[in-house]
């Protein structure tokens, strides 16, 4: 999961510039996304991705026998892309329902990366997906995600990157 969870701080850190929205609205008169989605941060975000997934397959040894198989390409960009997809839906429903950007939205921030990324990892790698998400493996992403997404905000917050500590 850590080609999942690196590109939603990475974008935060490189973001910037032109929204992906381009500052337009939808129907009911609110921004699309906001001008935390930039084309820059989703870039960043998903090199970002890209770059820890190859590097855990270096790291791993893994091709070696008895290692698990290397994960393909669409793999590794299902978990980045993935990641920054599900942000980008959960920042069109914030606005649908009124809520303004770094407003707290329980279990939506949170889960936003997962849904998103494994929901891609399903469409781009079903069999990895089969294979190597089990409920033992999604019990424990659900445990661990709250946990580091906590983190990552109150460093984040402290550096200056974020506005807002959650």
């Amino acid at each position: 999961m850590l080609p999942a969870y690196v590109p939603n701080p990475v974008a935060a850190i490189f973001g910037g510039g032109t929204p992906i929205d381009l500052g337009r609205k939808a129907g009911d008169g609110r921004r699309i996304l906001g001008d935390g989605k930039t084309y820059r941060g989703l870039l960043a975000g998903v090199f970002s991705g890209l770059l820890v997934g190859f590097a855990e397959i270096v790291c791993s040894g893994a091709g070696l026998p008895g290692w698990l198989p290397v994960p393909t390409v669409s793999t590794i960009l299902a978990l980045a892309l993935g990641a920054l997809l599900g942000d980008i839906a959960k920042s069109f429903f914030k606005r649908r329902f009124g809520k303004e950007r770094g407003e707290k939205w329980f279990l939506a921030d949170q889960y936003d990366l997962v849904f998103g990324s494994l929901l891609l990892l399903a469409l781009l790698s079903p069999g990895w997906f089969i294979a190597y998400i089990t409920l033992p493996v999604l019990v424990a992403i659900l445990i661990i995600t709250p946990i580091l997404h906590r983190a990552a905000n109150i460093i984040g917050y402290s550096l200056g990157v974020k506005d807002v500590p959650w």
